[in-house]
């Protein structure tokens, strides 16, 4: 599983795809910090973590997009499939990769709060609070991502479905307010991740929301093990 967490990671980086990511990333943090702390004289980062939500979603997909895809294509899936090491490991690995890709975005973050301390008193339990949150909302989508990778042998369809998923999952509390049934209403708004990952934003870490995005990230990665598993004996 290790070999396999390592390989993948170095991929980001003997390809442009991690360093575009961490570049977008720490540019539009950058730009929403300035604008909306520094040059509106204030420490309250609240818009900064709401509008990095935004550009989250269109990112988490190009982290996602080759890792079970590319196999498929490049014809190396069989090899991976056949060595000695469970489905479950190679799914975890994957997983576990982009994770800490993402994970060297969010040190943006930090940076923040580290300039904002020469000209203020940055909170730093919301701070990390947000990491925290970020980290859970990302687990999420990259699930999302790597079941929908392995859907398909094409990068380009793998990237342009999860960022579809993704959309539409942000989406949930614009749809939710056009159902005419309020026990409809509620089931859509209970899933959506805009309104838990607020709450993150605001500095209140929920156990129910915690919950709530790792029980999609295992939902997502159970399936895609399972999607794996079932070409593994095709």
């Amino acid at each position: 599983m290790f070999a396999i967490f390592k390989r993948e990671l170095a991929a980001y980086f003997t390809s442009p795809v991690g360093y575009v990511v961490i570049a977008a990333f720490m540019m539009f943090n950058g730009i929403f910090f300035y604008v909306q702390c520094l040059f509106a004289g204030t420490s309250n980062l609240y818009n900064v973590f709401q509008n990095m939500f935004a550009i989250v979603l269109f990112l988490i997909p190009l982290i996602t997009m080759r890792l079970f895809s590319e196999e498929r294509k490049n014809r190396t899936e069989q090899a991976l499939l056949t060595a000695p090491v469970k489905i479950v490991s190679i799914v975890c690995a994957k997983f576990l990769s982009a994770l800490v890709l993402l994970a060297f975005c969010l040190s943006a973050y930090i940076i923040d709060g580290i300039i904002l301390a020469f000209i203020a008193s940055p909170d730093w339990g919301v701070i990390f609070g947000n990491v925290l949150a970020m980290l859970l909302l990302g687990s999420a989508f990259i699930s999302i991502g790597i079941f929908i990778s392995s859907l398909t042998e094409s990068v380009i369809i793998a990237a342009v479905f999860s960022f579809a998923a993704n959309f539409i999952i942000s989406l949930a509390d614009t749809i939710a307010s056009t159902v005419p049934w309020q026990w409809l209403k509620d089931l859509i708004v209970s899933i959506s991740f805009q309104a838990r990952y607020s709450d993150f934003t605001l500095g209140l870490i929920s156990f129910s929301d915690t919950v709530f995005f790792l029980t999609v990230t295992l939902l997502f990665l159970f399936l895609t093990d399972r999607v794996i598993d079932r070409r593994r004996w095709a």
